[in-house]
């Protein structure tokens, strides 16, 4: 990722707050611009509308968040199971940074906006192409799948990711559902497939 100006990080970590306060249907430029401590004029000439603010708001975030992902698919010393524990950890982390309301929000908005949908399906993308190629390189590691193809187990890590993210926003754990715990347990499956103990 090339380096932003400071101007423009500025304002995407102001868009960042007002989104999360707001949600995408509130977002005012106006806001982000005061909570940046800028003159409005400078979120049109760095991103040109609210639209451009947002999308460059995800791919900024979403940019860091892969390398982060690819530093820790790709340590070595990291077995198949803690890895799933370290991405729930980052589960946690990202619904605390803002990540997770920013992605929700720009999901939704996505579903009547092409341009909007065209970025966040090539972030996700990124996702489930880096949760394929560790499944592939765990093969070794914990054998077959059965019938699930890298590409479903994909499909399916991304559902359930997404999923309990929308699902803790919506404040289903307040209402006595384990959204997170219940993906933390799928690391459980993982160590006793690789022959370990589960975690107490």
């Amino acid at each position: 990722m090339s380096k932003k100006p400071e101007t423009s990080i500025t304002l995407l970590e102001a868009a960042k707050q007002v989104l999360r306060q707001n949600g995408y249907a509130g977002l005012s430029t106006r806001e982000v611009a005061a909570a940046a401590g800028v003159p409005l004029s400078q979120i049109h000439y760095h991103f040109g509308s609210k639209q451009g603010l947002v999308l460059a708001l995800f791919e900024y975030l979403n940019a860091q968040l892969l390398s982060r992902q690819n530093a820790m698919f790709g340590d070595a010393t990291l077995t198949l199971s803690e890895r799933w524990d370290r991405a729930c950890q980052y589960l946690d982390d990202d619904i605390g940074s803002g990540y997770v309301r920013v992605l929700q929000e720009l999901i939704a908005a996505s579903w009547h906006d092409q341009a909007v949908a065209e970025v966040i399906r090539a972030g996700i993308m990124g996702w489930v192409d880096l949760i394929v190629d560790a499944v592939r390189r765990s093969e070794p590691e914990i054998g077959s799948l059965g019938r699930f193809s890298p590409e479903e187990v994909g499909a399916l890590v991304a559902n359930a990711f997404i999923g309990a993210e929308s699902l803790y926003l919506l404040g289903l754990e307040k209402q006595g559902s384990p959204v997170r715990q219940s993906l933390r347990r799928v690391g459980d499956l993982i160590r006793m497939a690789e022959g370990a103990s589960p975690k107490r």
